[in-house]
């Protein structure tokens, strides 16, 4: 049997994980300095909420030593493992586990353990690690897991709309005379998961409502099939998520929709208030 693993940048629920039998390990956040109370379930009203009101975040990729006792653990009872995970090109988690799942190699022996860069964060790798843990449970092979889960990674496609500009400004995306004309004009720029997996801008509109509009119509013109499912992640803004869900059904979308609060790391990245969609489009990357 195949051990599916990723990390907390995946956003899924833990009821999702424990049907699955997913295993996670977490990137880490500091609120102000202090460290988060991992014992109870994340309150993503109460983070962005902090965030609103000025409090400093600070984020970490996962630590690769700490990923590669917990799979050591899975391969000492005999099960091989594929790590999905958070795009390389927004942190350096992969990159980390990579590096220890080659020392795994030397100790379980080699081809036991495969790194797949999703090149996604958010649902966008949550929606992949979802269908490759179904594919998991037939009991399939490592080689046919990573396969599919690649096949899926070339589908992806994630988009998100930010509603307050200065978070991408703190974090390079833009630079600071684009930041006071945007937030002056209301300009809602919305952004993509490139090839590499990096964020790049892909339009700009004026308005929130206008730039839900916009996103809807982008699923309409680039959905490859209507009946697969759609995620949707949003920082502390439930009632834009639900819009835009209606707008998805309105163009057409009958597969399920999964709703989750962006999780504190990517999220910190992209401010409160961001909501973005993830969905399968036909082999793009």
């Amino acid at each position: 049997m195949v051990q599916i693993f990723t990390d907390t940048a995946a956003n899924l629920p833990m009821k999702i994980l424990d049907e699955l039998s997913i295993k996670t390990v977490p990137l880490t956040y500091e609120v102000d300095g202090a460290e988060p109370d991992r014992s109870v379930e994340f309150n993503g009203a109460a983070f962005y909420g902090a965030m609103r009101a000025g409090a400093a975040v600070k984020t970490s990729m996962v630590n690769p030593e700490q990923a590669a006792q917990a799979m050591g653990e899975c391969l000492r009872q005999g099960q091989d493992v594929l790590y999905l995970g958070i795009s390389g090109g927004i942190s350096g988690s992969c990159w980390g586990v990579e590096l220890q799942s080659k020392e795994l190699a030397e100790e379980y022996g080699e081809g036991r353990v495969r790194v797949v860069d999703t090149r996604g964060a958010s649902l966008g790798e949550g929606m992949v690690v979802i269908e490759t843990a179904r594919l998991a449970r037939e009991g399939k092979s490592l080689e046919e897991l990573e396969k599919f889960a690649r096949g899926l990674c070339a589908c992806m496609q994630q988009f998100f709309v930010v509603d307050d500009l200065k978070y991408l400004h703190r974090g390079g995306r833009i630079s600071g005379g684009a930041r006071l004309a945007g937030t002056l004009l209301q300009v809602k720029p919305i952004l993509r998961g490139n090839e590499e997996g990096k964020i790049v801008m892909h339009s700009k509109v004026r308005g929130k409502k206008k730039a839900l509009e916009a996103l809807a119509d982008i699923y309409a013109q680039t959905v490859h099939d209507p009946h697969t499912p759609i995620g949707i992640a949003h920082a502390d803004a439930p009632a834009d998520a639900l819009h835009l869900q209606t707008l998805l059904r309105g163009k057409g979308a009958q597969g399920e929709i999964l709703h989750v609060c962006y999780e504190p790391v990517t999220g910190a990245h992209v401010g409160p208030g961001t909501v973005a969609m993830f969905f399968f489009g036909r082999e793009w990357r």
